[in-house]
């Protein structure tokens, strides 16, 4: 099984999606393993968007990431970062397809409700980054045998 990071940007908390956000990766089948409501700072945001340092929308990004704390998810589930990723919908929420987070919700390429890690490599530095290893809960989902078949795991 697969652990991945989402964070629920400002722009989720300052619309009220929070819970429908949480709801269309409840509905796929993956299980939160970790969720915590946390004030990013700019050491934190650095760190994360380290690789849009060159960039000249570089400080906007911290800046909008600072406006409001964040919820910072695990996500868990087979292949769950394609799932994840396909869930939330292209970066830019003009050009994401309807049905997806960013497509339904979001007309921004910034303000696009959700950061979600691109790849296992990321996602296991990412979820390092904004959880202790005691904030990701390890239990089965009583559903979990309606989930997936038996050879999926």
């Amino acid at each position: 099984m697969e652990k991945t990071l989402v964070l629920l940007k400002p722009s989720a908390i300052q619309r009220g999606l929070v819970g429908e956000v949480t709801k269309r990766f409840e509905q796929k089948g993956l299980r939160l393993a970790g969720m915590k409501m946390m004030q990013l700072d700019d050491a934190i945001l650095s760190e994360h968007y380290a690789h849009l340092k060159d960039k000249p929308f570089f400080q906007r990004v911290k800046d909008s990431m600072m406006v409001t704390p964040v919820i910072a998810c695990c996500y868990e589930g087979v292949n769950a970062v394609e799932a994840v990723r396909n869930i939330t919908g292209a970066t830019n929420g003009q050009k994401a397809v309807p049905g997806s987070i960013r497509g339904d919700l979001s007309m921004s390429f910034q303000e696009n409700i959700v950061h979600t890690s691109d790849s296992l490599e990321s996602a296991k530095v990412e979820l390092e980054r904004f959880f202790k290893p005691e904030e990701i809960f390890d239990y089965k989902l009583a559903v979990f045998q309606y989930l997936y078949a038996c050879d999926e795991y």
